[in-house]
């Protein structure tokens, strides 16, 4: 699933890309990269020829500059912008393709049609087709995962359809190739056509005196320059000044008659009056794009109108500079806009990288916490494909941070569950082993050892780790099965038994009441009595399994409470009888009392001697297990014991001391 949200963000990328700019398209990226060069050019080309507006006398100079720097601007400003919304007002019109075999069809058509296949229409196709492919394949993706395939082993088949597409487009941009070499061809020919005319109006000029006569000759260049189309972009600007400084100066010399002069500049007004009523209406346009290629058109046109009389010709080069100032002010504000709404989009996009590269970083304890993780990621994916494009210079940047966050992400949880994965098969193996270890003991009427097997087997369970939970549960089943059946058998056949330690229970419980009365008596033979409620209490035998230890417990307690008053009166009375023998030892001599005080301080070495062996004994037994802490609390109370035979054979020689002063 990790591997299917991965791929499909990498393919919404790629179709967003494709949309944005030429060179980033996956599959065709290479076949189309040669003919969007060529396109921008020749669009660079036309630009430059559009937008320049210089002519040249001196009585027109404000008119010349105030065009020419109108011009340059917008040959600066908007030259990448125009290309940029071309492709975003084309991004409109992509829904007249439902499936690729349409656009295949469309594509063939356009590669085996005489005319130039117009780069607009091809880019909408190809973008279309792509959308379509990606859209498929993830569609592919998709079932394949639902019907239980593995994501590292899912393979791209592939498309006949997408070879047919790339075959096509190859024709279609050598026919662009082969049509824009021709392009550049007639722009030569028009130039050197251009300079013929430029050449032949100079020669007029240089003859005043047959201006008159030369006329009809001189219009009828006029409108062969008109006809004229692209020339090299490089001489469009020179080329242009050098025609209107000599087309100035012929009708600056022509000695027409007042009529027909002033017949030419009316008719030159009412054609630029008509071009700046267009302009003006321009301004309504909603489509800002369509509205700024409509006006380039206009300066075109302008340009090719001859002159008007002197003292319009500001005055009407205003107007229209004034309409086309309304229009450039619009497609500036429009392409303004758009950066503003992609750097709104950047910083988006720069805090979604972010978020993932934060969780990227975040410690997975387990399964949760990647599951987790991942569809917090997959949530952000979703931001992230509805939020627009970044600047162009910064979109490829940002789309590829994210996706290494992603990328790494994906592929560390990736690797944890593959490492899971084995983990979880080699638990399934120790737990069927245990199985069919519980199933061959299942039938054993060998009660005691094979419980303490079964139990064992059941402690080492609760140590193996987690499996499937199908495959556990079955697992589970089956050893449960294995054990109850055992259990249930030796239930049945020991059944007497339990009756028996039922009995023994009741036994005990009754001695340890009587210990507990023995505690509140005081006087002689207690120890005796003590003594003999303990070997009743050994001689009774086995209680059931689950009061074993508290019983124990009860016991023990009462006992070492016993213990400690008996030992305390016991040891007080030994010494006193111990001192009142002293004097008839110390009548016999001194002799006497040496030899007692030497068999006491061996006592006492040995007394100290088995205490320190108790004591490291005991440093060397576990407490793990219930009979280790039994045993401990035994030698322990053997230790205290011990000690307290020390502490009484001390008193002892300190009495033999005291009266040896005597």
């Amino acid at each position: 699933m990790m591997d299917s949200q991965e791929k499909t963000l990498e393919m919404s990328e790629q179709q967003a890309e494709v949309k944005q700019n030429e060179t980033v398209v996956e599959p065709a990226a290479e076949e189309v990269k040669q003919e969007v060069t060529i396109e921008e050019t020749a669009t660079e080309e036309v630009k430059q020829e559009e937008t320049v507006v210089e002519p040249a006398t001196e009585e027109v100079k404000p008119e010349e500059a105030t065009v020419e720097a109108i011009a340059e601007t917008v040959a600066e400003e908007t030259k990448p912008e125009v290309e940029a919304v071309t492709e975003t007002a084309e991004e409109v019109k992509k829904a007249s393709y439902d499936s690729k075999q349409e656009i295949l069809e469309r594509l063939k058509e356009i590669a085996q049609s005489d005319a130039t296949p117009e780069k607009s229409e091809v880019e909408q196709l190809k973008t279309i087709f792509y959308k379509l492919h990606f859209a498929e394949r993830e569609a592919q993706m998709k079932e394949y995962l639902d019907n239980g395939g593995d994501p590292e082993k899912y393979q791209i088949l592939p498309d006949e359809e997408e070879n047919t597409f790339k075959a096509e487009m190859t024709i279609i941009r050598e026919k662009r190739q082969k049509a824009f070499a021709e392009q550049e061809q007639e722009k030569q020919e028009n130039l050197k056509t251009k300079l013929n005319i430029i050449e032949k109006i100079k020669a007029m000029v240089t003859s005043p005196e047959e201006a008159n006569k030369t006329y009809q000759e001189f219009k009828t260049l006029q409108q062969q320059w008109k006809e004229i189309k692209a020339v090299p972009a490089e001489k469009a600007n020179e080329l242009w000044r050098n025609y209107q400084l000599y087309v100035e100066q012929f009708y600056d010399l022509l000695r027409l008659n007042s009529i027909a002069r002033d017949e030419d500049f009316k008719k030159n007004l009412e054609a630029k009056t008509k071009l700046c009523e267009i302009a003006e209406k321009l301004a309504d346009e909603e489509d800002v794009i369509s509205a700024f290629h409509q006006l380039q058109d206009l300066h075109q046109q302008y340009r090719e109108i001859g002159p008007v009389a002197k003292d319009l010709r500001e005055e009407i080069w205003t107007r229209f500079k004034e309409a086309s100032t309304v229009i450039n002010k619009r497609h500036q504000k429009h392409f303004e806009d758009i950066r503003a709404r992609e750097e709104e989009n950047l910083t988006k996009k720069t805090a979604l990288c972010e978020k993932v590269e934060a969780i990227a970083k975040e410690e997975n304890k387990g399964s949760a916490d990647w599951e987790k993780h991942t569809k917090e990621i997959i949530a952000i994916q979703q931001e992230w494909k509805g939020i627009g494009f970044a600047p162009q210079k910064m979109n490829v940047k940002i789309f590829e941070r994210f996706r290494a966050a992603c990328d790494d992400f994906f592929n560390r949880k990736g690797e944890y569950f593959k490492q899971l994965k084995e983990r979880f098969a080699e638990n399934a193996a120790k737990k069927k082993a245990l199985v069919e270890k519980a199933q061959a003991l299942a039938d054993s009427t060998e009660w005691k050892s094979t419980s303490d097997k079964l139990i064992n087997l059941q402690k080492e369970w609760k140590t193996i780790g987690m499996v499937p939970k199908k495959l556990g549960d079955q697992l589970w089943n089956d050893f449960l099965a294995a054990c109850n059946k055992f259990f249930e058998a030796r239930n049945a056949a020991t059944a007497g038994t339990r009756n028996e330690e039922h009995a023994n229970l009741e036994k005990k419980q009754s001695i340890i009441e009587q210990l507990k009365e023995l505690l509140k008596e005081q006087g002689e033979g207690l120890q005796e009595k003590v003594q003999t409620l303990i070997d009743e209490y050994n001689a009774v035998g086995h209680v059931p399994y689950k009061e074993k230890d508290k019983l124990f417990k009860e016991y023990h307690e009462i006992l070492d409470k016993l213990y400690k008053e008996l030992n305390i009166s016991i040891a007080r009375r030994r010494l006193d009888r111990f001192k009142n023998n002293l004097k008839q030892v110390a009548e016999r001599g001194i002799d006497a009392m040496d030899n007692e005080r030497s068999r006491l301080m061996r006592r006492y070495e040995q007394l100290k001697q088995e205490i320190n062996t108790y004591e490291n004994n005991i440093g060397f037994l576990s407490v793990s297990s219930k009979k280790g802490n039994s045993l401990i609390d035994e030698m322990n109370r053997k230790v205290q014991k011990l000690k307290d035979d020390l502490e009484l054979t001390k008193q002892k020689i300190k009495a033999i001391d005291a009266e040896s002063k005597e």
